[in-house]
């Protein structure tokens, strides 16, 4: 029986992308998780590097269905003469997808700044070919312009910043025809996704068929998001975005299945069983490839030499590691793929 609450999903997309939580950054968006957990009244634990295991009940062998809060952004590397500031990327954050957005700086004593990228330098009309590079480079050709009155590298410190500072990008989520557009729909709106089954299980007081933890982790858009796993586990599925583009399958208003990323091929009995269900619960899906820069939260696992099997999905998502789209029918089929695996 289909249990797909779009307006319950957007709902939690909208809590999680006002929280700003560049890798490394966990603890506004871990608070939030365990705020919304708290109320839905699951146990849960919080991992010391920062993440969230879930408690679902149930019995039986024992699956794990992760998804990432963490978002790419920027880091403060160090100040400029006239008070800018030059900026290196945190996790898969290309110059030519920050260039003039609207950021967030957060100094370490806790005061948050408002600022821009802009090129360097920073206005067309009055500059030569320079401002023509098709690539800029963060090291040379970006910096962080703040909305403060700072005229030299001392009028900045005066305020607090330093290197180090995280910055974070606005994320400008909208809803237009059913297609949601926000930045860090890779992995925000997973996480909706699994926010919303896990309260459609609690409100409907379904019994799994088979022991489930969830798995909110931080880290994953640099590498090591789910690594501290619960021994018991047996199987894992990591809900991602699935890129579109001119040699996949993948699309915005269905899910994916995924066979392979840049690192590894998925369990294919794990695989297997995933299209099982998709086809006997009648949900929109592809299988995909995605090669050559891709990975999910099933790597780390698998590398650390856990005997588990391991899967992924997630819905269709344009425009990866920037200006992110996908379709409302994407997380649908995304949710509804994940309910007939679990057999609710």
């Amino acid at each position: 029986m289909k249990s797909f609450d779009e307006g319950r999903v957007l709902r939690y997309f909208d809590e999680l992308i006002r929280v700003d939580s560049t890798t490394g950054q966990y603890e506004m968006i871990q608070g939030k998780l365990t705020e919304l957990l708290d109320e839905m009244g699951y146990p849960y634990r919080t991992i010391r590097k920062g993440g969230v295991i879930v408690d679902a009940g149930g019995k039986g062998e024992p699956l794990c269905v992760a998804a990432h809060v963490d978002d790419i952004g920027l880091m403060v590397r160090k100040i400029n003469a006239d008070g800018t500031l030059n900026v290196c990327k945190v996790g898969g954050l290309h110059p030519f997808y920050s260039v003039l957005e609207n950021v967030r700086v957060y100094a370490r004593g806790g005061k948050v700044y408002t600022g821009a990228v802009c090129r360097v330098p920073g206005s067309i009309h009055v500059t030569g070919d320079e401002m023509r590079k098709a690539l800029p480079d963060y090291r040379k050709d970006v910096c962080v312009v703040l909305d403060e009155d700072v005229h030299s590298a001392a009028d900045t410190r005066a305020l607090g910043i330093e290197p180090g500072d995280m910055i974070a990008l606005e994320p400008r989520p909208q809803i237009s025809n059913g297609y949601l557009k926000s930045r860090f729909i890779d992995d925000k709106a997973c996480a909706a996704v699994v926010l919303a089954l896990l309260e459609t299980i609690r409100e409907k007081k379904i019994k799994l068929s088979r022991k489930l933890y969830v798995y909110f982790t931080m880290y994953e858009e640099i590498g090591h998001g789910a690594v501290v796993m619960p021994e018991d586990v047996v199987d894992m599925i990591a809900l991602d975005i699935a890129p579109t583009g001119p040699d996949q399958t993948s699309s915005e208003r269905k899910v994916t299945v995924f066979a392979k990323d840049t690192r590894f091929p998925y369990h294919t009995g794990l695989t297997d069983e995933l299209i099982t269900a998709a086809k006997c619960a009648g949900v929109d899906y592809v299988v995909d490839v995605f090669t050559p820069h891709y990975g999910s939260d099933c790597n780390p696992v698998i590398l650390t030499g856990r005997d588990i099997r391991h899967a992924a999905i997630g819905p269709g998502t344009a425009n990866s590691h920037g200006y992110e789209r996908t379709h409302i029918l994407g997380l649908e089929n995304t949710y509804e793929l994940l309910a007939a695996y679990l057999k609710l």
